[in-house]
């Protein structure tokens, strides 16, 4: 049996998030033996929504599915991108009228057949039908038969992730958080062999307000003056979760966090690599996934 490993990256915020993904995910592929890639990329195009462009460098870099969030229809080239393809998914427990589809069944680059799906929290978001039942009922149609099942929740309330990866410890191989951009340290394998954690945070720069730019935000927070919230440009990095799974029974083996910042990203693109950093979490893009 060889594992498969699966990347998840966090959201990826406008230009910066995807310079990044696409200089270092085309080495990090062959490097980390990865099988699956899967990114949030609600937020890719000027940080909010998804055009046919920047799915376009996503699926060059080397992603195979692209969940969405609550930003999904926030550019009207996201229904151009769901003619094209069937790897950018809406969330499952938006109503069954919704444009996009709400699953993706995949073949990992080892032959291994996996699924895909995210849903929306409920608390301090939106309204949306419950995202256990639609957790049920897209396990349900995915069936017996394929094993390697990752879910992206797309929620503000830890306690909303934290319970949705307990109602589903057992039943499928990753709920991994997303929607804050701020990454947690609870990454963990439950005791149904889940692995889980609550954010894994945001891919774009991180020397803004989740990815903003921070005059204008402060000054719209200070004067109550609308301003518009630019993509800010300094310190992109990368940060996701790393998911080794047992591809013949679904369980998760391991789960470590992700995140390569400017100096590791230069590293990895000039192939100086003979001094890697010590093995420990979160896993920098110089180290070795094992």
């Amino acid at each position: 049996m060889t594992p498969l490993k699966i990347l998840f990256i966090g959201d990826v915020v406008g230009s910066p998030g995807r310079k990044i993904l696409s200089q270092v995910l085309p080495r990090l592929i062959p490097r980390w033996g990865l099988g699956l890639v899967v990114c949030n990329a609600e937020n890719s195009a000027g940080g909010s929504g998804l055009t046919l462009r920047c799915f376009e460098e996503l699926i060059d870099a080397g992603v195979d599915v692209m969940t969405m969030g609550d930003h999904v229809y926030r550019k009207d080239e996201v229904f151009q991108v769901f003619d094209k393809s069937d790897r950018v998914l809406r969330p499952a427990n938006y109503p069954s009228e919704s444009p996009g589809p709400d699953m993706a069944l995949v073949t990992a680059r080892d032959g291994t057949p996996a699924a895909v799906f995210s849903v929306l929290g409920r608390t301090f978001m939106k309204p949306v039908d419950c995202p256990f039942h639609a957790a049920d009922r897209m396990l349900e149609r995915i069936g017996v038969s394929t094993r390697v099942v990752l879910v992206d929740v797309h929620a503000e309330a830890t306690s909303d992730k934290m319970l949705l990866g307990r109602y589903l410890d057992g039943r499928v191989s990753a709920v991994l958080g997303t929607h804050t951009h701020v990454p947690t340290a609870d990454e963990q394998i439950l005791a149904g062999g889940t692995a889980f954690q609550s954010d894994v945070g945001m891919t774009g720069p991180h020397d803004g307000i989740l990815g903003r730019r921070y005059d204008r935000v402060l000054s719209a927070t200070l004067t109550f003056v609308p301003s518009y919230f630019d993509v800010a440009t300094g310190n992109p990095r990368l940060n996701g979760s790393l998911v080794t799974v047992n591809p013949e029974n679904g369980r998760a083996m391991a789960i470590q966090r992700v995140s390569i910042g400017p100096e590791d990203t230069q590293r990895i693109l000039t192939g100086a690599l003979a001094h890697p950093a010590p093995p420990a979490p979160p896993l920098s893009g110089l180290e070795s996934p094992g």
